[in-house]
């Protein structure tokens, strides 16, 4: 009997798809230079899932539908600019890894399913909107947006300010017996884009977007994962980022790692919501690891970024 093969989600960050260049050339560019780093993890023979971010294509999908609004073109809401940002990035990515599989003979199938995820409509999420999407905005500029529109624009991170909407926890996902199917079956599944399509127990969609790092743990649990792997900016998370006493963890448990957030080292719109989803899914036993890290360490992401265990 063969030994079974482990089992890797990995969650790839805005920067793996959008860099300057928000045109379809410049982010397929972008995602020619991802999957360069993601075969060297598939030449090790994984079961392997990918997950990824929408958050700025899923932004300015909304500014082209609400520019070009109209009785006979009317706007699509974000549960369906989610969908639609779900199938064209899983189209450029899909497509090139297929191109580079092929080159590098490697023969994997690679399969994209357009993910709901299941909200409850009572998350207290809806009433307190946090979730950054769409480009970063000055402040005169995100004032006078709130001041013309209902939106909510916060400032993020230092970066700028961003529209922030609505961000439930993900309950179930509809598709995972068919993702369970296909890993089976020896297949790359690129799934839960973008947090996946938030929709309720009757199958409404709903306007919030779901964050992908919980997306993506929620996903590892239910698919029993190995390894999750979350990307990033940085290679390393840190203490006190940007600070003269900034501290880079190489190796952490998850009691350590709790420690760090009750002491509010990490930024509710940056890093955080990547801890959490690490943290969440260690505890599942002790043969689980997260790691979080930057593409480029991806090659050797055994000793690669901050390795968090349960103990």
């Amino acid at each position: 009997m063969s030994e079974k093969k482990p089992t890797i989600v990995v969650a790839l960050g805005g920067n793996a798809i959008l860099a300057e260049d928000a045109s379809a050339k410049g982010q397929k560019e972008r995602l020619k230079q991802t999957v360069e780093y993601l075969i060297p993890l598939i030449r090790k023979d994984v079961n392997l899932i990918i997950t990824h971010g929408n958050g700025p294509q899923v932004g300015n999908l909304v500014l082209q539908q609400q520019a070009s609004d109209s009785s006979k073109n009317p706007a699509m809401p974000l549960d369906t600019c989610v969908a639609m940002t779900q199938g064209s990035i899983g189209y450029w990515l899909q497509n090139e890894l297929r191109t580079q599989l092929k080159a590098a003979q490697i023969a994997k199938p690679v399969v994209t399913v357009v993910t709901e995820i299941t909200v409850d409509a009572q998350d207290p999420a809806f009433a307190h909107p946090t979730k950054p999407i769409g480009p970063f905005l000055t402040e005169t500029a995100a004032k006078e947006a709130m001041a013309a529109t209902d939106a909510i624009y916060r400032e993020d991170a230092g970066r700028g300010w961003r529209k922030v909407v609505a961000s439930p926890a993900p309950q179930a996902i509809q598709e995972v017996a068919s993702i369970k199917a296909l890993i089976e079956q020896n297949t790359i599944v690129i799934c839960a884009g973008g947090g996946g399509i938030p929709v309720l127990d009757n199958g409404l969609g709903v306007e919030a977007v779901i964050d992908k790092d919980f997306a993506s743990e929620k996903l590892a649990r239910l698919v029993d994962a190995d390894q999750l792997i979350i990307l990033t900016g940085v290679e390393k998370i840190a203490l006190n980022f940007g600070k003269e006493n900034e501290q880079w963890l190489d190796h952490v448990t998850a009691a350590e790692l709790e420690t760090y957030v009750d002491e509010g080292h990490f930024s509710p719109g940056s890093m955080l919501p990547k801890v959490q989803a690490a943290l969440n899914f260690v505890k599942m036993g002790a043969e689980k690891q997260a790691v979080i890290t930057s593409l480029d360490k991806l090659a050797d992401i055994e000793d690669a970024g901050t390795q968090i265990t349960w103990k």
